[in-house]
């Protein structure tokens, strides 16, 4: 399993797995959110392809950027799609949140629409570039809100 590159403080209730290109406006993102704080454990997915593979065993909520112009083929960023080729990892995805540009129109944050279908977990919440203090506020409180709600469900099965 790959260590996380913020560490939960205190008990650990789930995990976020995100990816961020070049541009760091979904880094910036997940940073603002401080979700290591919350119990959340923070892992990214590699950018370049010689930096090592990720390998998560936990759940997570996936937070991916939107590529491809408006192209569906290709909204979903590579890495992603490698990542979560991986048997082991796909198996521990609970919910995506995805972040687009809606300069793409009906394709804006098409990647979480994508992933969320192809994985058949919930589409939580979408926001535009590097999102807003409000984007930042709902996240987080959504996040520890999820986690917990899947920790109620299991807890009454």
């Amino acid at each position: 399993m790959s260590e996380p590159e913020y560490t939960a403080e205190g008990n650990t209730i789930g995990a976020i797995v995100y990816f961020s290109s070049a541009s760091e406006n979904t880094a910036r993102f997940v940073a603002n959110c401080h979700l290591q704080d919350e119990g959340i454990n923070v892992y990214r997915i590699p950018l370049r392809p010689n930096e090592p593979e990720l390998h998560v065993e936990e759940p997570y909520i996936i937070m991916v950027p939107t590529y491809g112009g408006g192209v569906a083929k290709k909204a979903v960023p590579v890495q992603v799609k490698k990542f979560l080729n991986n048997e082991q990892n796909r198996s521990y995805i609970r919910g995506v949140i995805a972040s687009g540009n809606t300069n793409f129109g009906e394709a804006f944050c098409m990647a979480g629409d994508m992933i969320a279908a192809k994985c058949k977990v919930p589409f939580l919440y979408y926001f535009e570039l590097m999102g807003t203090k409000e984007d930042v506020q709902k996240v987080r409180k959504g996040v520890v809100d999820f986690f917990n709600n899947q920790k109620l469900q299991a807890q009454n099965e």
